[in-house]
């Protein structure tokens, strides 16, 4: 049977760095960032998944808002231009050889799947409708 090298109960060394990374950079998003046009929003954006590259050398960052679609922009920008500030941070806290350049990615699932289900309440509620007269 072959098991990932390095894996400790089915965990890649990979897949745990990816965690330990949201972790921290959810910390640092929430505490640490003091950019007034954006940290007020940051508030309503939740990191939902970290992959890094198989040499550690990048690292995709997904994240999703609850924030309005127009403050969506500022966010991504202000993610990215934070990048930098955030990877340093990550390296004081996060023991590894080499700390990724973070690239945030908006997650719209969360979005979507709020939509959906909103459609799907509207379908209940048309339903019951002609069953009430």
């Amino acid at each position: 049977m072959a098991t990932k090298r390095g894996s400790a109960h089915g965990y890649a060394r990979s897949d745990r760095v990816a965690e330990q990374i949201r972790r921290e950079l959810a910390d640092l998003l929430r505490f640490h960032i003091k950019d007034l046009r954006i940290a007020p929003k940051l508030t309503l954006v939740t990191l939902t998944a970290v992959e890094v590259t198989a040499d550690y050398a990048h690292a995709k960052v997904f994240y999703t808002s609850l924030a309005d679609p127009a403050a969506n922009q500022m966010i991504d920008e202000g993610l990215k231009h934070s990048a930098s500030f955030l990877r340093r941070e990550l390296g004081r806290r996060v023991r590894i050889h080499h700390v990724p350049e973070l690239h945030f990615v908006f997650d719209p699932s969360v979005q979507e799947g709020a939509r959906l289900s909103k459609l799907i309440d509207e379908a209940v509620e048309s339903d019951k409708k002609p069953n009430d007269e």
